[in-house]
């Protein structure tokens, strides 16, 4: 279990290989991007603040709780923050397993309790100024079809 806060960008690829499992089947990862346009804006920038140490420490313990409910190897969860800019990677989370379908389940878990619950603000930077990013239509949209882990339903 790997968790890291950074502002430095990472590699995708790079990041897989450097924490690969050789016993491993199934290697489920997922890549949030910064998007260019929310809520009738362009979005310019994001800006995405945390709470040093009790970030690192809420992730850790979300890791550990995947750990727990699901039949993983291990997990790797990159969070950065600082001033990003369109299509810049935002988070990875990547999770390995004997098996896909507990590294299909466990990555969603992670990525959906991350969202809700690891201390991070994040400020969209359009044409018309600056705007705190208070609702996430990620978990929104999710709920409406099912797709978020039950444990997260009610803090969206």
């Amino acid at each position: 279990m790997t968790v890291r806060v950074q502002q430095e960008a990472f590699d995708l690829g790079a990041e897989l290989e450097a924490h690969a499992q050789p016993t491993a089947g199934a290697v489920v990862s997922f890549l949030g991007t910064v998007r260019d346009y929310s809520d009738a804006a362009d979005i310019l920038a994001m800006e995405i603040e945390h709470y040093p140490g009790m970030t690192e420490r809420e992730l850790e313990r979300v890791a550990q709780e995947a750990q727990r409910r699901y039949d993983i190897l291990d997990s790797l969860i990159i969070h950065r923050y600082g001033r990003l800019t369109p299509q810049d990677p935002i988070v990875l989370v990547a999770v390995w397993s004997l098996h896909r379908a507990a590294a299909f389940d466990a990555c969603r878990y992670l990525i959906d309790v991350l969202k809700t619950s690891a201390p991070f603000w994040k400020k969209e930077i359009t044409p018309a100024g600056a705007r705190w990013v208070t609702d996430c239509p990620g978990c929104r949209a999710g709920t409406q079809h099912g797709h978020v882990h039950p444990d997260v339903l009610e803090e969206c």
